[in-house]
């Protein structure tokens, strides 16, 4: 069975998400702040994180920041903040999906469990794939352009990942989030921008010029087959 690690400081919030979750088969562990989350992670090793921004503590962008130095787990940030800055913000340090509260459980569920597809899918993905001099290597979830190492999120290497089976498709925002997450929500299509321009931060030699991740303006993004 699958484990998830909820966070969060309402205890209401917390029973219920824990319930539904359960309900749909996983198994639940709970934290109420931030440096709590982080002890669960690092003790639990859960396949994915349910994780409120607004924590005692440790606020949730901290979690999220100190959560990519040692693991690369999922994660599904749910929050009462409103402002599209927060949700880029959190989507740029690695947050694979993002909910306002308040949110349906049911919905919470669903998203839980696409981005869990999303992750089982990764592992049936071609061992190496080598884009003109980028090498996507999925068994070590490590990317090279040349001899450099690139560092990414677990959620830009699985878009880079979606991008490189297809070299030269052009992917709409929706086809981006569907292959990276399992299911499409027009709300948060705008979100691909921000993992777009991390990722030409990292691979790109000139970001403002970009050699493999290409704009189709009105369209979407491909990855160039160079």
């Amino acid at each position: 069975m699958r484990t998830v690690l909820v966070v969060d400081d309402e205890l209401k919030i917390t029973r219920l998400v824990r319930d539904y979750l359960e309900q749909a088969g996983f198994v639940v562990v709970t934290a109420s702040d931030g440096p709590g989350a982080l002890a669960a992670a690092r003790q639990t090793k859960p396949d994915l994180i349910v994780l409120d921004l607004g924590l005692p503590g440790l606020d949730g962008l901290d979690v999220i920041r100190s959560l990519r130095t040692f693991s690369p787990v999922p994660v599904v940030v749910i929050t009462a903040r409103t402002e599209e800055a927060d949700r880029i913000v959190g989507l740029e340090l690695g947050a694979d999906d993002y909910l306002t509260k308040p949110f349906s459980p049911k919905e919470l569920v669903a998203r839980v469990r696409a981005v869990l597809r999303r992750t089982d899918a990764a592992g049936l993905a071609p061992a190496v794939m080598m884009v003109g001099d980028l090498t996507i290597d999925i068994p070590r979830h490590e990317v090279r352009r040349g001899p450099v190492a690139i560092d990414l999120t677990s959620t830009e290497f699985d878009l880079l990942a979606a991008l490189g089976r297809q070299p030269g498709r052009v992917f709409t925002r929706g086809q981006m989030l569907e292959a990276i997450r399992g299911v499409s929500f027009p709300s948060y299509e705008r979100a691909i921008d921000a993992h777009v321009k991390n990722l030409r931060r990292k691979l790109e030699p000139d970001p403002r010029r970009p050699r493999y991740l290409i704009t189709v303006h009105g369209v979407g993004y491909k990855l160039a087959d160079v």
